[in-house]
């Protein structure tokens, strides 16, 4: 008959029991990386505590697809320390060095500027319209570490969507499917 009648015939011998045990497994496994993923936002004080390389703006340093490991602490950032931040009207944070950190003489808030390793200007022009730095609140997190190419994975699903769906509906069948 072959694999796919093997796999219907499979999924139409499963009983309600094991359907509701494969069911709460699934969600066992979702819960316990939703949790790990709120304990790394605790630890890290980072809202996203690990981050994926999108551009090459950051090369050599890092390339397309490494992943970084995140963390926000309340140490004054320096110039030369990478960073994580989001833009007023941007979707997607942004990898980059800070280049200078200007002090406010009246509320002692640092104020930073950020460059890609890789470009040859500031990031003025990737700020919102008006904005000359970032303040604290735009920062998500410094780097303190990273994985080489892992991240590709990531940016594979994003940029074709049929990848992802074949992905979750393999992984679907093979929970459907198995037995336990």
């Amino acid at each position: 008959m072959g694999w796919i009648g093997d796999t219907v015939d499979s999924i139409k011998s499963i009983q309600i029991r094991q359907a509701l045990t494969q069911g709460v497994s699934l969600g066992l496994i979702v819960t316990s990386a939703l949790m790990i993923w709120k304990a790394l936002m605790c630890v890290t004080g980072s809202e996203s505590p690990v981050v994926v390389v999108l551009s090459g703006s950051m090369e050599p340093g890092f390339k397309r697809g490494d992943i970084l490991f995140l963390h926000m602490s309340k140490d004054p950032i320096r110039a030369g320390e990478i960073v994580v931040f989001n833009v007023d009207g941007r979707e997607i944070p942004i990898v980059h060095r800070v280049i200078k950190v200007h002090e406010r003489n009246d509320t002692k808030e640092v104020d930073v500027l950020t460059k890609g390793d890789n470009n040859y200007g500031d990031d003025r022009l990737l700020y919102a319209h008006g904005q000359l730095w970032l303040q604290r609140h735009h920062i998500m997190g410094r780097a303190i570490g990273f994985l080489p190419y892992v991240g590709w994975v990531t940016i594979i699903m994003t940029e074709k969507p049929i990848i992802k769906y074949i992905l979750i509906g393999a992984l679907a069948l093979l929970v459907i499917t198995s037995k336990d």
